[in-house]
């Protein structure tokens, strides 16, 4: 791989405008083909075989009279000691009504007195317009009306939010100030590393061309497959990291070979089959833990990860092709005196103020920094034990949308478990004489539970052969007493020989998020083996890949018992912009364990290869620590800042699903980057000295070898060279 790779970044770096120009037409062919097709993103997380999923399907077989159609419910609240119903407030409700209706998609308006749906206290209630289309199918301009006139109620001194079937502020691909900001970051970061303005520019730029064709092929993959929105984010977000750590990586061993005295032209080749055969490798890596998250058995987790891989795919391919050819153009620019003089200072005083002081230290002191770090992380993941899953509501969103409101009035006047409702389908397995007591005595005991508020009476199908009751519990949808319902209603299945089923919502909620913890124990097993046999054949040792997994595993809990501190158990929100608690993202624990697995063995890889090189070379563990600290340690430590700067970005969106994807991948590169690869990494290296390189001989033999740093390249280089410099 390392010397095709070397033929590649020569023949790029000679054929620099053919390569650009190539992957310039692929964006516009196929910008033109996602334009033409559209886009179609599905957004549904219900899983096939569960039963709230086969319920489901009986609830619109059975009892439904077709699509539902799209529902806005504009909730009101009245002003201090005032009635919903009084003329006053009735007025302005119709006046909002009233504008509503010139919408010629509107098929019907119902205000809450005509509902009936007024709170006891007579402060709180709801007007529900129906539209004559599928929620999804709404227009923005109608969404626009609404959201534009509801100053109307407001003036008149009434809290007024929004709810129903019709989403008003769906998740964004990115594009927000948070991930501009991030993308600023990673750039001064850039020109500090390069000491050039331009240059720093040249890494954003390749990772914006593999993220923008793998983002095209995603939209056009939306008219084939069913792929969430949240896809693109994550993919937007994971491509742009890792596409500027790639390049990045490149960038730096081109530096390097420039202040050897080797030529632009060589030092590319050189770059593209030593950096360039670690970037695939990395690469391959995090797509392989991508394409694991398959094991979970979820389709649109699945889904998720394989666009998310087509997107690192892309990356692999342009850091190794598309890198090579800007270098060819612009690697003259990145000589010392060619740079810029205010950045070569700040780079030249950090040289000076950082000449691997951290690594001396830590070589000196590798109990106490193994100790301080594995403290550290262990107390950030006890809050893990308490971890509840959930997936987003409007009551997660910022308190100044309508949604928010609307979610707000909702609980306050009619109680939280208004939105964890349940739907119980009731099927007798023999329709006799005693069904309809049978059924009563059901409803009975479902009501008798513990933590349920009401059960309606239940309801049967056209044929009544079936039977519906809806259950409204205390607790919201993502309290552990509201599946605890779910699950007592379940147990209940085959008592009086009727069959029990629970769906809506709630309970597609709980079956997915139980479904995840199932599975969660398998695909980190999956994770922690194949990290092992990877290590091992990569480094030639038998404790340096136990060190690494166990690093990971320290470093993924320690992610997960943090974002349960910050996100479940309310610490820290303000500072982050949570507008309050909340259950942790029914997928972020799978998330964090296949993205951070990939980024860990990365960090891992260009760290510990060089320590193997060296140790290989001297036989002295302690020197192998402090060069691959010394050599290495600083392009780990920009990676990593630009890993963080970027999911960084993606904290202070407003969408609650990317905030905590953003939160959990930023602090996870920390943890891992920071306390566990550059602190007890090589600390605990040091301890073990030269038994971390031992391997037996006759594994030795069997285990495939992977020349991830190219040395061959160089070796044979080397040799070219010198038999050049003989003839000559």
């Amino acid at each position: 791989m390392a010397k095709l790779l070397f033929k590649l970044g020569k023949w790029a770096g000679s054929n620099s405008k053919k390569v650009l120009a190539l992957f310039m037409l692929s964006i516009v062919v196929l910008g033109g083909i996602a334009i033409n097709m559209g886009m179609s993103f599905n957004g549904g997380t219900s899983m096939p075989g569960t039963e709230s999923k086969e319920a489901m399907e009986i609830l619109s077989k059975e009892f439904s009279s077709g699509e539902s159609l799209g529902e806005v419910h504009i909730v009101f609240k009245a002003g201090e000691n005032e009635s919903l119903d009084s003329e006053k407030n009735s007025s302005a409700i119709k006046e909002l009504l009233d504008v509503i209706k010139q919408d010629d998609t509107v098929k019907s308006v119902e205000t809450p007195a005509e509902l009936g749906n007024i709170n006891p206290e007579k402060q709180i209630g709801y007007a529900i317009v129906t539209y004559d289309t599928v929620a999804d199918n709404v227009t923005e301009e109608s969404k626009k009306l609404v959201e534009d006139n509801l100053d109307i109620t407001r003036n008149s001194g009434m809290e007024t939010g929004l709810a129903g079937s019709v989403e008003f502020e769906k998740t964004q691909a990115g594009g927000g100030p948070g991930e501009i900001a991030g993308v600023i970051i990673a750039y001064v970061i850039l020109a500090i590393t390069f000491a050039s303005f331009l240059i720093a520019g040249m890494p954003i730029l390749t990772a914006l061309i593999g993220l923008g064709i793998g983002i095209l092929l995603i939209l056009i993959g939306t008219n084939y497959f069913d792929i969430s929105s949240v896809s693109l984010t994550l993919a937007g977000m994971l491509g742009l990291a890792v596409g500027i750590d790639y390049a990045l990586f490149i960038f730096s061993r081109f530096k390097q070979q420039l202040k050897k005295g080797y030529s632009v032209k060589d030092s590319v080749a050189i770059a593209n089959g030593t950096a360039g055969n670690a970037v695939v490798f990395a690469g391959i890596t995090v797509i392989i833990a991508l394409i694991g998250l398959s094991v979970v058995k979820i389709p649109f987790i699945t889904t998720m990860g394989l666009a998310t891989a087509v997107v690192v795919l892309l990356s692999i391919i342009v850091a190794i092709i598309v890198v090579p050819a800007i270098l060819g153009l612009v690697g003259h620019r990145i000589h010392p005196e060619k740079s810029n003089s205010f950045l070569r200072k700040i780079t030249r005083a950090n040289t000076k103020t950082n000449s691997n002081k951290w690594g001396k230290f830590v070589t000196r002191h590798p109990f106490l920094v193994a100790i301080v770090g594995i403290t550290t992380l262990v107390t950030l993941a006890i809050p893990f034990f308490h971890l509840n899953l959930g997936l987003p509501n409007n009551g997660d969103k910022p308190y100044e949308f309508a949604e928010r409101e609307g979610y707000d009035l909702l609980a306050e006047g009619y109680g939280e478990g208004f939105h964890s409702t349940l739907v119980v389908i009731a099927d007798p397995l023999n329709i006799n004489d005693t069904t309809e007591d049978n059924i009563e005595q059901l409803s009975k005991k479902i009501s008798e539970l513990d933590d349920v508020k009401t059960v309606t009476p239940a309801m049967p199908n056209q044929a009544s052969d079936k039977f519906i009751m809806n259950v409204t519990p205390e607790n919201g949808p993502t309290d552990p007493e509201t599946k605890e319902i779910v699950k007592e209603i379940r147990e209940l299945s085959d008592e009086h020989s009727i069959k029990v089923m629970v769906t809506g919502s709630t309970a597609v909620n709980i079956d997915v998020t139980a479904q995840i913890m199932d599975a969660l124990p398998n695909f980190a097993m999956f994770i922690v083996v194949f990290a092992f046999v990877l290590m091992m054949v990569v480094f030639r040792s038998i404790l340096v890949p136990l060190k690494a997994v166990l690093g990971f595993v320290l470093s993924i809990a320690a992610t997960l018992g943090f974002t349960v501190l910050v996100v479940q158990d309310g610490n820290l929100i303000d500072i982050f912009g949570f507008p309050g608690t909340s259950a942790v993202l029914f997928l972020l624990p799978v998330l964090c364990i296949g993205i951070l697995f990939g980024l860990a063995m990365d960090y891992e890889v260009f760290l510990v290869s060089r320590m193997r090189e060296e140790y290989i070379y001297t036989k002295n563990a302690k020197q192998a620590v402090l060069t691959g600290m010394k050599e290495n340690g600083a392009v780990i430590t920009a990676a990593g800042l630009i890993m963080i700067a970027v999911f960084s970005g993606f904290i202070f969106s407003h969408d609650p699903t990317i905030k905590q994807m953003g939160l959990g991948l930023a602090f996870g590169v920390l943890f891992d980057a920071f306390v566990v690869r550059m602190a007890i990494v090589p600390a605990v290296m040091t301890m073990m000295g030269s038994a971390a390189w031992y391997i037996p001989k006759w594994l030795d033999r069997i285990l495939p070898n992977f020349d991830i740093e190219g040395e061959t390249i160089m070796k044979e280089f080397s040799q070219n060279e010198y038999k050049e410099r003989n003839v000559s």
